[in-house]
């Protein structure tokens, strides 16, 4: 367990250090108060110096966006490409967090955040992070993602088509971009299913909040199965099928890629674009070296009965970026013996796909998502 040290006054205290995207331990913590100057925290920052804040809780929020702004003002802005682009984009993220994951608060036993006008966050950081196990110094920008993620949760995603909402859990991706649960909700589903509705079996790979295993159960298939290598998702996905009263249709299964057996039908929805994630949220958008893509598609095969078909659902984001080709997909199911059997095409709604100030606004607008329908040949 790592513990950061500092001294209050002229006493020294610690407490244990946690960081959900893995940020190191910091070398030297100084107490900082509703006294700090935006530029000296900045600075202290950018050398490595954690800043336990100590004031007004909403002070500290105003000092991190004043912090955010000396950050930002230090991005390039000349590029020659939109993959050189993202790559700057990901370069500049990861120094933001560094600088701005030196801003931080401690929660006591409890959780209780002794700040004035702090929040209450005990039910949050309970759902974040389990039980607590003592006085944890957090980044302040964790703990603000910690309390957005438990609003989400209470209130929901709507879903239209489950004409309900699902409930994400802290680290679990949200379904926000519907577009490509109306791709499952709408696509045909194999004649394998469709002829023998009652024993038609499904899986559902990388399930995150459940919502495709409930789109699945929602259309008739008989019994589905869920994995997600993720303990986060596993229990996210259990409490909303449970909500959805789906319990005798859906099985949450194991932390493995496939389950044992085969199906009628496996959806799998990767991440879509290939890199490294950098906190355990982005894992539902970045996908290291296309892993859990090729994971699944080498697979496939050998989970599917006769007939059965693979959807695969993607963007071609990365292949606007430069980080895949197409010709690079199609190679890979070819090398997996699969074959295309139908392509279904949908366009992004959201919001960042009409941001011209987005400096990937190109890729966005051009993005296409689409749900892959394979099978195995002989």
């Amino acid at each position: 367990m790592s513990t950061i040290h500092w001294t209050q006054g002229h006493t020294h205290r610690s407490a244990r250090w946690h960081s959900e995207n893995a940020a190191p331990l910091p070398q030297r913590t100084v107490v900082a108060d509703d006294r700090m100057k935006a530029d000296v925290a900045y600075r202290q920052a950018c050398e490595g110096t954690a800043l336990l804040w100590q004031g007004d809780f909403h002070n500290a929020r105003q000092l991190l966006q004043a912090m955010r702004r000396r950050v930002d003002r230090k991005q390039p802005s000349s590029v020659t490409s939109l993959r050189e682009s993202f790559h700057l984009l990901r370069r500049g993220s990861s120094h933001r967090a560094r600088v701005l994951g030196k801003l931080l608060v401690l929660l006591e036993d409890d959780y209780t955040l002794a700040l004035r006008r702090a929040p209450d966050v005990r039910q949050a950081c309970l759902e974040a992070y389990g039980p607590q196990t003592g006085p944890t110094a957090v980044a302040l920008t964790e703990l603000l993602g910690v309390i957005g993620a438990h609003q989400w949760r209470l209130k929901g995603v709507d879903v239209p088509a489950l004409g309900t909402r699902v409930h994400p859990h802290y680290g679990v991706f949200a379904p926000v971009r519907g577009e490509y649960v109306n791709l499952v909700a709408q696509t045909p589903l194999p004649p394998s299913i469709r002829h023998r509705p009652s024993a038609g079996t499904a899986f559902d790979l990388g399930t995150g909040t459940g919502v495709l295993a409930a789109v699945l159960a929602h259309r008739g298939v008989h019994r589905v199965v869920a994995t997600d290598i993720s303990p986060r998702a596993l229990a996210c996905a259990r409490e909303n099928v449970h909500r959805l009263a789906l319990t005798d249709r859906i099985e949450v299964s194991g932390t493995g890629l496939f389950p044992e057996g085969r199906a009628d039908l496996v959806v799998c929805n990767p991440p879509w674009l290939p890199a490294r994630p950098t906190s355990s949220v982005e894992q539902g958008v970045y996908d290291p070296d296309g892993t859990m893509l090729h994971g699944f598609l080498t697979g496939l095969p050998a989970h599917l009965r006769p007939g059965g078909e693979g959807w695969l659902i993607l963007s071609d984001l990365a292949e606007h970026l430069g980080l895949r080709t197409r010709r690079d997909l199609l190679d890979a199911f070819r090398a997996a013996r699969l074959r295309v059997v139908d392509k279904v095409d949908t366009k992004p709604r959201h919001p960042r796909s009409q941001d011209t100030t987005d400096p990937l606004h190109p890729a966005r607008s051009a993005e296409t998502t689409s749900l892959w329908r394979l099978s195995a040949t002989p």
